[in-house]
């Protein structure tokens, strides 16, 4: 939108924020679960949604860019599954801080592969970030080495999902992209219970279809935004769901955070939000 911000497109994303933010508190209720099982139930419950409403509305199925919409998928898949192990390893609050790093891997790619150019500022940014991952894992002794790398792989197909989702543009329906996305979870997510699996009991099942419910919502949400507004500009107005998460994480889980550990998550969304600025100037 030139000279300004879409306001649809900031609906859309803290409604997509609202929905991811009460999935992450579901599945830090089931964390215990095998991480295959739950990426296997969040794509079978939303894939209801997105089948019904591509036949509703007689949207075609193969859409006009098969091969751009899968790559979405694998990579989008790769992001999820490495989030939902995390939350085996280190607090929900913190995860999700530290995946919010994705933009900068997304900043990063973009100057390695499209020759774009950051600004010295944004540098500056991305060191302020990469210190408050710092102070996050060296002061907080429930985070591994391995459990920050999982995380920051996340944060990394993270970024790479902006990239494809940008690419795709609106040439391909919002819940398309969505749908491919399910699928290919389903898929992965199927082949791993061949190998991992536990029954769910009566109160699991109702968590596992709300990650579904939520899980389809936060995507068709997050997707619409992106599609109709730059990345760079709607960027800051999803960092609500750290706060929400973590609120749950303390509220509903206990998992409390020292100062320094509440600094360095404050220092990492103060550089994202104010890299996302420079950028919306930019633009």
């Amino acid at each position: 939108m030139p000279g300004g911000i879409s306001q649809k497109a900031i609906g859309l994303m803290l409604a997509s924020t609202i929905c991811f933010a009460l999935m992450n508190s579901l599945l830090r209720w089931v964390n215990y679960l095998p991480t295959f099982e739950l990426v296997f139930f969040r794509a079978a419950g939303s894939l209801i949604f997105c089948f019904w409403y591509l036949f509703a509305n007689r949207v075609s199925y193969r859409g006009n860019q098969p091969g751009l919409l899968v790559l979405r998928g694998l990579v989008g898949v790769t992001s999820m599954a490495l989030y939902f192990w995390s939350l085996e390893m280190i607090p929900v609050g913190t995860a999700i801080s530290l995946r919010y790093l994705s933009p900068f891997f997304a900043l990063i790619l973009a100057v390695l592969f499209l020759k774009e150019k950051m600004k010295k500022i944004q540098w500056l940014f991305l060191v302020l970030a990469f210190v408050g991952v710092a102070l996050v894992k060296g002061f907080d002794n429930r985070i591994s080495q391995f459990a920050l790398l999982v995380i920051l792989g996340s944060a990394f197909f993270s970024g790479l999902v902006y990239f494809v989702i940008r690419k795709i543009g609106t040439r391909d329906h919002t819940v398309l992209v969505v749908t491919y996305f399910m699928i290919i979870s389903l898929i992965v997510g199927g082949v791993g219970c061949l190998f991992d699996w536990q029954t769910p009991n009566g109160y699991e099942w109702a968590a596992l279809l709300g990650l579904g419910v939520l899980g389809f919502y936060a995507q068709v949400f997050m997707t619409q935004a992106i599609q109709i507004e730059e990345a760079n500009k709607i960027v800051p107005f999803k960092y609500a769901e750290v706060v929400f998460t973590m609120l749950a994480g303390w509220i509903l889980f206990s998992e409390g955070q020292t100062w320094i550990t509440l600094g360095g998550i404050s220092l990492i969304v103060l550089a994202l939000i104010s890299n996302s600025l420079v950028a919306q100037k930019r633009a």
